[in-house]
């Protein structure tokens, strides 16, 4: 079986395990919705402040939720897989004759196509609430881009975690750790608006090109320019955070 195959095989099952476990994805997306209505609400009078880039509340916060739905999606997979290995199953993926790269890709496949789900309902919520689409079709790819390529970073961390620690308790390690990087990021205020040092750690933070690269189609035109540093954002996280993954694979023993 090639490991194409094998990969989709396990990532199949992640997918099926959502109506048989539904507490275990639930709570990902309705956190992103709750979070999407309470930030635009009770925030909406950001958009009064001199030189915030955006003309309603609803076009700055929704790229935000929905790239952290994604990530919430990429950390639900790594829970399955602390949870295999937790309870054994992954055992007998290591004893079968598959290469571990492409048991590996799986979970990290499932990420992905999980992250669909927020994503897809998510756009919903943004077109009920009157978001503009400035940016078009092209707007709503860089965001897919942006939530897609998060959900593959957010896999690979918690399943590197889940692969070294092989317990569950290691979750709010998982959650917390994508919490912090997302909320020290321009999350909730643009990189001009911040003050001291919350505007030099967004500045270096690679989340803070991520919202960029998924936000610029609510917020105007879609641009080169704002589009690029993201792109490299996204790109050497996957690479620091797919290693890490990589090496606890190649450590973990059953």
């Amino acid at each position: 079986m090639s490991a194409l195959r094998v990969g989709w095989g396990i990532a199949s099952r992640s997918m099926l395990l959502i109506p048989r476990l539904p507490s275990t994805f639930v709570p990902s997306l309705v956190m992103p919705i709750f979070l999407t209505v309470a930030f635009a609400g009770a925030f909406s009078g950001l958009v009064l402040l001199p030189g915030f880039p955006a003309d309603q509340a609803i076009d700055w916060f929704i790229p935000m939720t929905t790239i952290q739905g994604a990530a919430f999606a990429g950390v639900t997979t790594g829970m399955g897989v602390a949870r295999d290995l937790e309870n054994g199953f992954f055992d007998r993926f290591l004893a079968s004759p598959a290469s571990r790269m492409s048991i590996l890709s799986g979970p990290l496949m499932a990420a992905v196509l999980r992250a669909l789900i927020p994503l897809t309902i998510l756009l919903g919520v943004a077109v009920v609430a009157g978001a503009h689409f400035y940016g078009g079709s092209l707007g709503v790819l860089t965001l897919a881009v942006a939530a897609l390529g998060i959900a593959f970073v957010a896999g690979a961390w918690s399943i590197g975690l889940a692969l070294r620690f092989k317990t569950q308790q290691v979750a709010p390690l998982m959650q917390s750790g994508l919490f912090l990087v997302i909320f020290l990021s321009t999350a909730q205020m643009p990189l001009n608006l911040l003050t001291g040092w919350l505007h030099t750690v967004a500045r270096f933070n690679p989340i803070t090109n991520v919202l960029a690269l998924g936000r610029q189609g609510f917020l105007g035109e879609v641009t080169w320019a704002g589009t690029y540093p993201g792109l490299l954002s996204l790109a050497g996280m996957i690479l620091v955070l797919g290693f890490f993954a990589v090496r606890g694979m190649q450590r973990v023993v059953p």
